[in-house]
């Protein structure tokens, strides 16, 4: 499965959000995308999902355009994990993940068993198949967001779009969400996007990451050619040490204390 978006343009009014950006995702590729507040990260994203349609440009799903396909297909194709997902009733985790099967079900029918097994395979790969008929009110944020990733998961997309989904996690559970994101990535051959604020995180998991500043893409390419001191300083407005990971192999950023410029604001 491939998404690719062509010179891509949304505006809130009159401000513009997202200037004249293309990337393309495959299947089995893990995208990072970064940037600082206000840099069209999670702008870009609900496009590429068709939640937004653009000013300008064109979204294409395996050669189709995005916003002219039923809203179901494109589910059966695309899952997103959206910044802090409210969960606003005490559903069961395993009713929370089997409405990620809506897409795959008519108007009138019910679950199947080919339903059940996804659902449970997804529960598995999440790694919260012992919580199943706990109230996802009753779990911790943690716990939460695995439920929420294996929603998505039970859509059986080909894209994984995910907009921060690690922010509010402890160390610990960040480095566990982000496995299961690569892992998945790897094993079932899904091609993962991810906003991301953590730029050493996003370094480590992805295969290739994506810059933006002011709605615009300033650098696009492996992370050692994105995460580079030069780029840290112009688009975040600190100076940085930048180090190579002793055990992954990867850019690590370091921040160099009181650099930050005097006034500067994030994009």
């Amino acid at each position: 499965m491939r998404l690719d978006a062509f010179s891509i343009c949304h505006r809130y009014d009159i401000i513009t959000a997202v200037d004249s950006v293309s990337v393309s995702l495959e299947s089995g590729e893990f995208i990072g995308i970064l940037g600082p507040n206000g840099s069209g990260k999670t702008t870009l994203l609900r496009v590429l999902a068709g939640v937004l349609k653009p000013c300008a440009g064109a979204v294409l799903l395996d050669g189709e355009d995005i916003h002219k396909m039923p809203p179901k297909l494109v589910a059966r194709k695309i899952a997103v994990v959206a910044q802090n997902g409210y969960i606003p009733f005490p559903f069961s985790v395993r009713d929370m993940v089997m409405m990620g099967r809506e897409p795959h079900l008519g108007r009138f029918s019910r679950e199947s068993r080919r339903d059940t097994d996804v659902v449970s395979q997804a529960m598995t790969a999440t790694g919260i198949t012992h919580l199943a008929k706990r109230s996802v009110l009753d779990l911790s944020y943690g716990e939460r967001q695995r439920v929420i990733i294996a929603r998505a998961l039970a859509q059986e997309p080909g894209i994984l779009l995910l907009d921060e989904p690690t922010s509010h996690l402890d160390p610990g559970y960040r480095m566990e969400i982000m496995d299961i994101f690569k892992s998945l990535s790897r094993r079932k051959n899904i091609g993962v996007m991810a906003v991301l604020h953590d730029v050493n995180l996003a370094s480590q998991y992805s295969d290739r990451l994506i810059l933006l500043n002011h709605g615009r893409k300033v650098a696009d390419g492996l992370p050692e050619e994105v995460v580079t001191k030069e780029n840290m300083e112009s688009v975040y407005g600190v100076d940085t040490v930048i180090q190579t990971h002793p055990v992954v192999g990867c850019p690590h950023v370091m921040l160099v204390p009181g650099s930050r410029a005097s006034g500067q604001v994030e994009g």
